[in-house]
Protein backbone atom coordinates (compact mmCIF):
# COMPACT_ATOMS: atom_id res chain seq x y z
CA UNK A 1 0.00 0.00 0.00
CA UNK A 2 1.51 3.40 -1.06
CA UNK A 3 1.63 6.23 2.42
CA UNK A 4 3.06 5.66 5.84
CA UNK A 5 1.44 3.69 8.93
CA UNK A 6 3.98 3.96 11.51
CA UNK A 7 3.02 5.96 15.45
CA UNK A 8 3.80 9.54 14.01
CA UNK A 9 0.66 9.65 11.79
CA UNK A 10 -1.76 7.98 13.66
CA UNK A 11 -3.33 10.96 15.31
CA UNK A 12 -3.40 12.64 12.34
CA UNK A 13 -5.42 9.85 11.00
CA UNK A 14 -7.43 9.70 14.18
CA UNK A 15 -8.75 13.37 14.03
CA UNK A 16 -9.36 12.40 10.20
CA UNK A 17 -11.59 9.68 10.81
CA UNK A 18 -13.38 11.97 13.91
CA UNK A 19 -13.77 14.78 11.33
CA UNK A 20 -15.72 12.47 8.48
CA UNK A 21 -17.60 10.88 11.03
CA UNK A 22 -18.90 14.50 12.84
CA UNK A 23 -19.86 15.83 9.77
CA UNK A 24 -21.82 12.30 9.27
CA UNK A 25 -23.55 13.20 12.38
CA UNK A 26 -23.97 16.69 11.67
CA UNK A 27 -25.92 15.65 8.40
CA UNK A 28 -27.66 13.50 10.61
CA UNK A 29 -28.81 16.52 12.87
CA UNK A 30 -27.16 15.41 15.85
CA UNK A 31 -25.16 18.49 16.28
CA UNK A 32 -24.02 17.70 19.65
CA UNK A 33 -22.26 14.61 19.34
CA UNK A 34 -20.56 16.63 15.77
CA UNK A 35 -19.57 19.42 18.46
CA UNK A 36 -17.26 16.43 20.16
CA UNK A 37 -15.98 15.18 17.59
CA UNK A 38 -14.47 18.92 16.62
CA UNK A 39 -12.91 18.87 20.09
CA UNK A 40 -11.41 15.48 20.16
CA UNK A 41 -9.85 16.11 16.73
CA UNK A 42 -8.35 19.56 17.54
CA UNK A 43 -7.35 17.56 21.08
CA UNK A 44 -5.61 14.84 18.80
CA UNK A 45 -3.81 17.51 16.49
CA UNK A 46 -2.31 19.73 19.26
CA UNK A 47 -0.29 16.56 19.68
CA UNK A 48 0.36 15.24 16.22
CA UNK A 49 3.34 17.13 15.88
CA UNK A 50 4.99 16.63 18.72
CA UNK A 51 4.25 12.86 18.39
CA UNK A 52 5.49 12.93 14.83
CA UNK A 53 8.91 15.01 15.87
CA UNK A 54 9.91 11.63 18.66
CA UNK A 55 10.93 10.18 15.97
CA UNK A 56 14.34 11.46 15.22
CA UNK A 57 15.26 8.91 11.89
CA UNK A 58 12.35 10.48 10.10
CA UNK A 59 12.87 10.60 6.12
CA UNK A 60 12.20 13.83 3.89
CA UNK A 61 9.60 12.02 2.12
CA UNK A 62 7.62 11.06 5.79
CA UNK A 63 8.13 14.92 7.25
CA UNK A 64 6.55 16.40 3.71
CA UNK A 65 3.68 14.00 3.87
CA UNK A 66 3.52 13.89 7.34
CA UNK A 67 2.81 18.48 6.33
CA UNK A 68 0.28 17.14 3.51
CA UNK A 69 -2.27 14.78 5.63
CA UNK A 70 -1.84 17.70 8.12
CA UNK A 71 -3.38 20.25 6.14
CA UNK A 72 -5.65 18.22 4.59
CA UNK A 73 -6.92 16.62 7.76
CA UNK A 74 -7.19 20.25 9.12
CA UNK A 75 -9.40 21.28 6.20
CA UNK A 76 -11.90 18.67 6.79
CA UNK A 77 -11.91 18.88 10.95
CA UNK A 78 -11.43 22.67 11.31
CA UNK A 79 -12.71 23.58 7.85
CA UNK A 80 -16.07 21.29 6.71
CA UNK A 81 -16.90 20.03 10.03
CA UNK A 82 -17.12 23.24 11.82
CA UNK A 83 -19.27 24.16 8.89
CA UNK A 84 -21.89 21.04 8.78
CA UNK A 85 -22.35 22.07 12.54
CA UNK A 86 -23.22 25.49 12.01
CA UNK A 87 -25.31 24.71 8.88
CA UNK A 88 -27.40 22.68 11.44
CA UNK A 89 -27.49 24.80 14.18
CA UNK A 90 -29.21 27.09 11.85
CA UNK A 91 -31.34 25.04 10.84
CA UNK A 92 -32.74 23.71 14.42
CA UNK A 93 -33.39 27.48 15.28
CA UNK A 94 -36.56 29.30 15.68
CA UNK A 95 -35.67 31.71 13.11
CA UNK A 96 -35.66 28.87 10.43
CA UNK A 97 -38.10 26.61 12.15
CA UNK A 98 -40.58 29.30 12.03
CA UNK A 99 -40.20 29.86 8.23
CA UNK A 100 -43.66 28.44 5.97
CA UNK A 101 -43.58 26.14 3.22
CA UNK A 102 -40.86 24.70 1.34
CA UNK A 103 -39.79 27.74 -0.75
CA UNK A 104 -39.63 29.78 2.44
CA UNK A 105 -37.08 27.03 3.95
CA UNK A 106 -35.19 26.71 1.22
CA UNK A 107 -34.46 30.81 -0.21
CA UNK A 108 -33.77 32.57 3.44
CA UNK A 109 -30.28 30.00 4.73
CA UNK A 110 -28.71 30.59 1.19
CA UNK A 111 -27.08 34.47 2.56
CA UNK A 112 -26.11 31.82 5.30
CA UNK A 113 -25.30 29.11 2.84
CA UNK A 114 -22.76 31.64 1.49
CA UNK A 115 -21.28 32.72 4.95
CA UNK A 116 -20.16 29.00 5.51
CA UNK A 117 -19.07 28.75 2.10
CA UNK A 118 -16.71 31.76 3.08
CA UNK A 119 -16.13 30.20 5.85
CA UNK A 120 -14.35 27.05 4.39
CA UNK A 121 -12.60 28.68 1.38
CA UNK A 122 -11.22 31.46 4.07
CA UNK A 123 -9.78 28.42 5.96
CA UNK A 124 -8.83 26.84 2.51
CA UNK A 125 -6.46 29.41 1.60
CA UNK A 126 -4.96 29.93 5.34
CA UNK A 127 -3.82 26.75 4.94
CA UNK A 128 -2.58 26.74 1.31
CA UNK A 129 -0.22 30.39 2.23
CA UNK A 130 0.70 28.94 5.46
CA UNK A 131 2.01 25.26 3.91
CA UNK A 132 4.03 27.83 0.69
CA UNK A 133 5.43 30.00 3.16
CA UNK A 134 6.32 27.10 5.96
CA UNK A 135 8.69 25.33 3.09
CA UNK A 136 10.39 28.52 2.10
CA UNK A 137 11.23 29.84 6.02
CA UNK A 138 12.38 25.95 6.37
CA UNK A 139 14.92 26.92 3.40
CA UNK A 140 16.38 29.80 5.25
CA UNK A 141 16.35 28.66 8.76
CA UNK A 142 15.90 25.44 11.20
CA UNK A 143 14.45 27.97 14.29
CA UNK A 144 11.07 27.40 15.40
CA UNK A 145 8.21 29.44 14.33
CA UNK A 146 7.14 31.82 16.80
CA UNK A 147 4.38 33.54 15.11
CA UNK A 148 1.81 32.63 12.74
CA UNK A 149 0.33 35.15 9.88
CA UNK A 150 -3.45 35.00 10.24
CA UNK A 151 -5.93 32.97 12.79
CA UNK A 152 -4.54 29.07 12.70
CA UNK A 153 -7.55 27.26 11.01
CA UNK A 154 -7.21 24.56 14.54
CA UNK A 155 -8.93 28.19 16.23
CA UNK A 156 -12.08 26.64 15.21
CA UNK A 157 -12.14 23.47 17.77
CA UNK A 158 -12.47 26.16 20.54
CA UNK A 159 -14.38 29.35 18.62
CA UNK A 160 -17.53 26.68 16.73
CA UNK A 161 -18.37 25.25 19.91
CA UNK A 162 -18.45 28.45 21.57
CA UNK A 163 -20.24 29.91 18.94
CA UNK A 164 -22.96 26.87 18.96
CA UNK A 165 -23.18 27.31 22.49
CA UNK A 166 -24.10 31.32 22.74
CA UNK A 167 -26.82 29.70 19.90
CA UNK A 168 -28.46 27.32 22.10
CA UNK A 169 -28.43 29.48 24.66
CA UNK A 170 -29.40 32.60 23.54
CA UNK A 171 -32.64 31.40 20.76
CA UNK A 172 -33.49 34.61 20.14
CA UNK A 173 -30.81 35.93 18.66
CA UNK A 174 -29.10 32.48 17.74
CA UNK A 175 -28.99 33.18 13.69
CA UNK A 176 -27.07 36.28 14.68
CA UNK A 177 -24.73 34.55 16.66
CA UNK A 178 -24.50 31.80 14.20
CA UNK A 179 -23.67 34.33 11.38
CA UNK A 180 -21.50 36.94 12.69
CA UNK A 181 -19.41 33.86 14.60
CA UNK A 182 -18.44 32.04 11.05
CA UNK A 183 -17.64 35.11 9.02
CA UNK A 184 -15.72 36.91 12.00
CA UNK A 185 -13.80 33.77 12.19
CA UNK A 186 -13.42 33.32 8.63
CA UNK A 187 -11.93 36.52 8.33
CA UNK A 188 -9.20 36.20 10.87
CA UNK A 189 -8.59 33.17 8.84
CA UNK A 190 -7.13 35.67 6.26
CA UNK A 191 -5.88 38.23 8.59
CA UNK A 192 -3.37 40.18 8.55
CA UNK A 193 -2.56 39.49 12.15
CA UNK A 194 -0.06 38.49 13.62
CA UNK A 195 -0.67 35.41 15.80
CA UNK A 196 1.97 34.20 18.43
CA UNK A 197 2.47 30.48 18.59
CA UNK A 198 1.39 29.50 22.16
CA UNK A 199 3.83 28.23 24.54
CA UNK A 200 2.81 25.52 27.25
CA UNK A 201 1.08 28.45 29.52
CA UNK A 202 -0.83 29.43 26.74
CA UNK A 203 -1.50 25.71 26.17
CA UNK A 204 -3.05 25.03 29.55
CA UNK A 205 -5.14 28.01 29.38
CA UNK A 206 -6.53 26.71 26.08
CA UNK A 207 -7.31 23.25 27.57
CA UNK A 208 -9.14 25.07 29.95
CA UNK A 209 -10.91 27.05 28.10
CA UNK A 210 -11.94 23.82 25.95
CA UNK A 211 -12.42 22.30 29.37
CA UNK A 212 -15.19 24.34 30.21
CA UNK A 213 -16.65 24.22 26.95
CA UNK A 214 -17.05 20.60 27.02
CA UNK A 215 -18.84 20.78 30.39
CA UNK A 216 -21.43 23.43 28.92
CA UNK A 217 -22.03 20.80 26.40
CA UNK A 218 -22.42 17.89 28.79
CA UNK A 219 -24.99 20.39 30.75
CA UNK A 220 -26.63 20.95 27.46
CA UNK A 221 -27.00 16.76 26.56
CA UNK A 222 -27.99 16.11 30.13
Amino acid sequence: MIGFYDYTVIATYLATVLGVGGIFLAADGLHLPAVFCLLLAGLLDTFDGRIARTKKDRSEQRKHFGIQIDSLNDLICFGVLPAMICRGAYAASPAYLSLGGPVGRILPPVWFDAALCFFVLAGLIRLGYFNVTEEERQEGTSAARKYYLGLPITASTLMIPLVYLLSVLLPGVSTAILTLGVLMTGLLFIAQIHVKKPGLPALCALALIGAAELAGLIMLAL
